[in-house]
């Protein structure tokens, strides 16, 4: 069973995918911060990380660039994208997921991006 790190600092928000991705027998560990996130990255292997685009303390393109050295995928989720592009971050880069996200449009990404390469 695939384990994903989930990084989201709204809790309500957090709660939402912890459980859609549980619902979809994912297994999950969750954190609210970038250094929890890649606490957590450093100490466990995962097969996923799922990543908010602003966090408290960075952002989820950081945990995203951490995580691609050591090949795994991430996706991240933003309400502020454009906000995030003025800033000079190249979304380009990272499979980004518009908030809102429905469950569905989730656990599609999620399937997709643990789906390895032809």
């Amino acid at each position: 069973m695939p384990r994903i790190l989930l990084v989201e600092d709204d809790a309500e928000v957090r709660l939402l995918v912890e459980h859609v991705l549980l619902s979809a027998a994912y297994e999950v560990d969750s954190a609210e911060t970038l250094m929890t996130g890649l606490t957590a990255l450093g100490r466990r292997g995962y097969d996923l990380v799922v990543a908010d685009g602003r966090l408290s303390d960075g952002t989820g393109m950081q945990l995203a660039d951490r995580a691609f050295e050591k090949n795994i995928p991430t996706l991240i989720m933003t309400g502020y994208a454009f906000v995030l592009q003025a800033a000079g971050v190249d979304l380009g880069r990272y499979h980004v997921l518009l908030k809102p996200i429905s469950p569905q449009e989730l656990l599609t990404s999620v399937a997709k991006a643990l789906t390895p390469p032809n």
